[in-house]
């Protein structure tokens, strides 16, 4: 097994433990989900607006609620994670639900050797890319599995808030922007549910904005729009204050914590 399989298999442990916990956590407040709240935020809603009749795939998905959601808009969606429990419970809530969607459980860098369809939009949010030790096979996938003419949209944590360690409460500036080598990380409970007991083992790169560009364009994406925030819409970082839009921000804010980024696909490489 290679260093990469080996990564990805302690992660598919991690993603398999906390489903159980997530689905439990006010975070993802389950009970109102299945009585009609949507889980998508903001900026997804803004930058996507009706996706009603469109297909959509979304790539690693958790166990599914913002597929659901998207679903629940009238969006044709194919979900993808590393996860089989996340696919589990994703494949039930969309039985109880009464929905349409579907669920694929694979390595998100292997979409393509699982799902052949191509979609209007490819889609994915919130702490995805870090788990990827190489965005070119990744944005040659979404190349890939995009219609012509269709949309990619990423809204992901920045890349300057992967640079500090947040293990000993005050954040430490400590890896590099564009970390090539591989993190490790090892910690008691979750970002949805810091009181559990459960261990997270957890390997992650960082990925700069340019790189993050750089592998789309070479995948034949245009690049529209690559926008910065100050707000999160989830509060995963220490010490974040509230605002008036519900959102989080820092005491004192010197970076953004969010970008969003959406490109067309124009061309076939």
């Amino acid at each position: 097994m290679n260093d990469d399989a080996n990564y990805f298999e302690v992660n598919k442990a991690t993603w398999n433990k906390k489903v159980a916990i997530h689905a439990q956590s006010d975070m993802y407040d389950m009970d109102a989900f299945k009585k009609g709240k949507s889980s998508l935020m903001p900026y997804e809603l803004n930058a996507l607006g009706d996706v009603s009749g469109k297909s959509l795939l979304h790539l690693q998905c958790h166990f599914g609620q913002d597929t659901l959601s998207w679903s629940r808009m009238g969006a044709k969606c194919v979900g993808v994670d590393l996860s089989d429990e996340g696919v589990k419970l994703a494949k039930q809530l969309n039985d109880e639900l009464q929905l349409d969607a579907e669920f694929v459980c694979c390595n998100v860098l292997d979409t393509s050797k699982h799902i052949s369809d191509t979609f209007d939009i490819v889609f994915t949010s919130y702490g995805t890319i870090g788990w990827l030790p190489d965005l070119k096979p990744w944005a040659k996938m979404i190349s890939e599995r995009l219609k012509l003419g269709g949309t990619f949209y990423i809204v992901e944590f920045h890349p300057i808030a992967w640079m500090f360690d947040y293990m000993d409460g005050q954040p430490k500036m400590t890896y590099h922007y564009s970390q090539d080598d591989v993190i490790y990380d090892e910690y008691e409970g979750t970002y949805a549910n810091q009181d559990s007991k459960m261990i997270s083992k957890e390997y992650g790169w960082n990925h700069g904005l340019g790189e993050i560009v750089n592998s789309l364009i070479k995948a034949g994406l245009q690049i529209e729009y690559l926008n910065e925030y100050d707000e999160s819409p989830y509060d995963v970082f220490p010490d974040l204050i509230k605002t008036e839009s519900g959102m989080y921000k820092m005491k004192n804010q010197l970076f953004p914590m969010i970008f969003e980024l959406k490109a067309t696909k124009k061309k076939v490489l």
